[in-house]
C-alpha cells in the first residue's frame, strides 16, 4: 500500500503544467502507467514517458489487427 506521502507526490507531479504537452502526460519520474487527467472528473490518461505505454500501445494495436485477420 503506498503511503501518503507518495500519493502527495504523485498527485503534485499530476498538477505541474510542465509535464503535459498539450493533452499528453510526459514525466519520467512519474512510475504510474495510467494517471488521472488534469481534471480527473475527465478520466485517465497514459504516461507516454514510461516505455511500457508504447509497449500496451503496440499490443493493443497487434489484438485489432489480429482479430481482423484471422477470421
Amino acid at each position: 500500500m503506498k503511503s501518503e506521502e507518495t500519493k502527495e507526490m504523485e498527485n503534485l507531479m499530476n498538477k505541474n503544467p510542465n509535464n503535459w504537452k498539450g493533452i499528453f502526460y510526459f514525466n519520467r519520474r512519474d512510475h504510474r502507467l495510467v494517471v488521472p487527467k488534469r481534471d480527473p472528473s475527465l478520466g485517465w490518461t497514459l504516461n507516454f514517458a514510461s516505455p511500457y505505454t508504447y509497449l500496451f500501445l503496440i499490443a493493443i494495436i497487434a489484438i485489432a489487427l489480429a482479430s481482423e485477420f484471422l477470421k
